[in-house]
């Protein structure tokens, strides 16, 4: 398997420097990496980064709670777009779905969605598993597919807890087999990387990117 063509090379702290940046757009360029995941203060910073070299931007949306309203959302997105990314990842509004106001929560996605198709590009709806259990990670799938998002991802990794192949395996029965899953939050190690895309995953979202494909001695 090799891992490098799975992995988005990700830094979203929020004391990244400028030369953090160019650090991980040139570690994702030298390690064949799908693509790099950045503030979207940095997006425009990694375009010229990267330049022709074949890695993906992408950029994060309402993140890391989720709770911003649609509007600011729809404008995050027009904006990381035009200035560069190919990529949308966009937290859902967390609050408003353990709340059971299902109908902003749809507009919420279906509005994001919609802003990114317009463009061509493809978004991501960031779930955060560790607040959900069984029965609302199916509903959330339910909504994310209704809604033709490209892909549903685990976990901001700001969270309690990370991405779990248990939640992951209920995202894959969940979701068609045309919605992808990205995982992401906590993924350290190769072997489990791998467990995750034997379980269905089709991305990782990690910052230990290099630890990853470095062989084992």
């Amino acid at each position: 398997m090799n891992l490098a063509n799975y992995i988005e090379h990700t830094n979203l702290k929020p004391n990244a420097l400028t030369n953090d940046i160019v650090q991980l757009c040139q570690e994702a360029i030298e390690h064949g990496f799908y693509g790099v995941c950045v503030p979207p203060y940095y997006v425009q910073l990694a375009k010229k980064t990267i330049k022709k070299a074949p890695v993906k931007i992408i950029s994060v949306v309402g993140f890391p709670f989720g709770y911003n309203t649609v509007s600011s959302k729809v404008e995050e997105t027009k904006k990381a777009i035009n200035s560069g990314a190919d990529e949308i990842d966009m937290v859902l509004n967390i609050a408003a779905f353990k709340s059971g106001d299902i109908a902003t929560v749809q507009n919420d996605i279906q509005a994001v969605i919609t802003a990114c198709h317009l463009q061509n590009k493809q978004v991501k709806i960031i779930i955060e598993t560790c607040y959900l259990n069984e029965e609302e990670i199916k509903l959330i799938c339910k909504i994310c597919a209704d809604c033709e998002a490209d892909f549903v991802k685990t976990s901001t990794g700001f969270g309690p807890e990370g991405a779990t192949l248990d939640a992951l395996k209920i995202m894959r029965k969940s979701l068609p087999a045309k919605i992808k899953i990205k995982a992401a939050g906590g993924i350290k190690t190769s072997k489990f990387a791998e467990e995750l895309i034997e379980a269905g995953a089709a991305r990782i979202g990690t910052s230990a990117s290099i630890t990853l494909v470095q062989p084992t001695i």
